[in-house]
Order: C-alpha cells, then sequence, then structure tokens
C-alpha cells in the first residue's frame, strides 16, 4: 500500500521534527506553512493534513472564509494547550479533527486514519461536552435539518443525537429497531453524516448539512 499524502503546517520547527515520526511506510508528510499551502495542496488532489492552531495570523473560528478554506479537505487542527472550547469553535469551522499537536506520533497517527476516513477525532472531554450540550439544547431553536426530514426522521434523529441507543428509541416511539435503523439510514444519506456523532455536532449547529456546506462554498 502506498503511503498517504499528509500536509503538515506549522511555523515550528520542533514541532515538524515532532510530527515527522509519522511512520514513512504509512504517511507521505509534506511540510506547509500557511494556509495557502492548503490551497495548492487541494489543488494537488489531496486532502488531508494538519494545521497548527498556533500558525501566525490565523483568521478567528467564527471567520467564515474557513466553510472555503476547509471545502473538500480532511483537515486536523492541532494546539499546543487543546481545551474543548477552542474545539468546538475548529469544528464548528469545519475541521474534522482536533487534537494535541505534540501527541505521540502514534496517536497523530490514528486521529489521521479517523479522519481520512471521513470520520471526526476529538478527545473524550470535548465528546461529552458536545453530546451534553445537544442534550440541554432546545431542539427547535434552529433549522439545523435544512427542511430535508420528514417528521419522523427529525424525532428519531433529536434521540439519536442525544445518546439514545436504537433499542431505547423504538421502546419510545413504539416502532421496531428495524424501523429507527431505516430512519437513521435515511437521515445520515439526506444530511451527509456518517455516525451519531457527526448528527450530535449538527443537531447542536457545530457544523452545517452536508448540501447546505456544498452551496455555501460553491
Amino acid at each position: 500500500m502506498k503511503p498517504v499524502p499528509v500536509l503538515l503546517i506549522t511555523h515550528d520547527d520542533l514541532l515538524w521534527q515532532h510530527w515527522r515520526a509519522l511512520d514513512p511506510a504509512r504517511w507521505m508528510a509534506a511540510r506547509g506553512r500557511g494556509l495557502a499551502d492548503l490551497q495548492r495542496w487541494r489543488e494537488q488532489g489531496r486532502t488531508l493534513a494538519v494545521l497548527d492552531a498556533d500558525v501566525p495570523r490565523l483568521p478567528s473560528w467564527q471567520d467564515p472564509i474557513w466553510a472555503a478554506t476547509f471545502s473538500g479537505l480532511h483537515v486536523v487542527v492541532a494546539s499546543p494547550s487543546p481545551n474543548d472550547e477552542q474545539g468546538t469553535q475548529a469544528l464548528g469551522a469545519g475541521a474534522h479533527g482536533y487534537c494535541h499537536s505534540h501527541a505521540p506520533a502514534a496517536s497523530l497517527a490514528q486521529s489521521l486514519d479517523v479522519v481520512a476516513s471521513g470520520g471526526i477525532w476529538m478527545g473524550r472531554s470535548l465528546v461529552s461536552r458536545l453530546l451534553r450540550l445537544v442534550s440541554e439544547r432546545a431542539q427547535d431553536a434552529y433549522d439545523w435539518d435544512g427542511g430535508l426530514l420528514t417528521e419522523r426522521e427529525l424525532t428519531v434523529a433529536r434521540y439519536a443525537a442525544s445518546g439514545q441507543a436504537n433499542a431505547g428509541i423504538a421502546e419510545a416511539l413504539g416502532i421496531t429497531e428495524r424501523t429507527v435503523k431505516a430512519h437513521l439510514s435515511a437521515v445520515f444519506e439526506k444530511l451527509g453524516v456518517t455516525d451519531r456523532l457527526q448528527l450530535a455536532l449538527l443537531v447542536h449547529g457545530i457544523s452545517a448539512p452536508a448540501q447546505a456546506r456544498s452551496k455555501i462554498t460553491s
């Protein structure tokens, strides 16, 4: 199997050396120094990157420029001082992962594997925080599904995003687990998500439906 190209963006030479400890048989590391390198990486038909959160003059995570910057890419944001607030903002900006920039090479490789396959990578405390916020939020406060789901699909999606298992959803709604699975499959397809964590992020407003993101960046 050929090594997977990954762009490692940092101004920190020591961090670059740390990241280069990635297994060269699995990862083909290239260095970048700013967001312009992400654009060139995308133009080369490549998608996987790690962005040092300490790169100078990065836009605020609330800046709408991130939608275009991250479009079509799978980016892990790495911070030397990770915290749940910054992680939430980075994921909301369109990153697919958030981790400690000085984590062991094996941990970074694991996050890259998950993100490269379309998943989302984050620490346990951030997962817990986001799921807790999902359960606390008034679900009808905004049009998080973009009008794509039926009423029953909306209900199943809300239960799933709050951490309910299929059996619990089936019992609460008086339907079979098979029907729950069918509804969730439809929800995932319509919203462009691949798992319950991505769904929870969407319900909480951390990300937008894939269809909506494509409209923003097209």
